[in-house]
């Protein structure tokens, strides 16, 4: 599904070239649970954000389900971004004046899907994160765990076949934390994709298969 060869990507900040992604390479295929941990400033997010076809590399080659992203328009990601891609971040990012099922069904909105099955497709993915009476809750009114919960069913609300998650529990304490963990699981048992980006081990060893990222090199390790 995902297959990344020599991908790198520089910045420039103020006369020094930072390489974010120095030749990462890694393929993940269709269902799998992968987790990438590295630390801060590893290249993660970078890659996160490349994978999520919200930034492109300077080098090498990225497909998604084997088309060629590099050679794709802004509006072509952007179609992609709502359509395949499903994103789950450490800070939910969820509107404080929306309720959980309006933030639900922004995604949905932005597809022009018909309001009858947009209220049936957000009722669905809510009961899958067993969120349902939270329903027209504001997110204040909610825990960081519920918050998350909300971002989950967003992030699904589209179908999508790749869900891509960033530090979703760095947010969140460690029993919050492994529920939101749990939720993923059963996501990838019913033939989700998920990438999974952290820097916390423990939070690592819970994907089937991990691959280790530092100053922008990828390597797999061995759970």
């Amino acid at each position: 599904m995902i297959d990344i060869k020599d991908l790198s990507k520089i910045y420039i900040v103020g006369d020094e070239r930072v390489h974010a992604l120095d030749h990462a390479t890694l393929h993940i295929y269709p269902e799998e649970f992968v987790s990438i941990i590295g630390p801060s400033g590893s290249g993660k997010s970078t890659l996160m954000n490349i994978i999520g076809c919200l930034d492109v590399a300077d080098a090498g080659s990225y497909y998604l389900d084997g088309m060629p992203i590099e050679s794709y328009t802004e509006n072509q990601l952007a179609a992609i971004r709502n359509r395949k891609i499903g994103f789950v971040f450490q800070n939910f990012n969820l509107i404080p004046k929306l309720s959980a099922e309006e933030n639900v069904e922004l995604p949905l909105i932005y597809q022009k899907v018909k309001r009858a099955e947009r209220a049936v497709r957000v009722k669905e993915a809510l009961e899958r994160v067993g969120l349902t009476k939270r329903a027209k809750h504001l997110p204040t009114e909610l825990s960081g765990g519920q918050q998350q919960r909300v971002a989950i069913a967003r992030a699904i609300v589209t179908d999508p076949k790749l869900i891509l998650a960033d530090e979703p529990t760095g947010a969140l304490d460690s029993k919050t934390g492994h529920e939101i963990i749990d939720i993923f699981h059963e996501l990838h048992s019913q033939g989700n994709t998920i990438v999974l980006i952290t820097h916390d081990n423990d939070i690592a060893k819970q994907a089937s298969r991990s691959i280790h990222i530092l100053d922008g090199k990828t390597t797999e390790v061995k759970l």
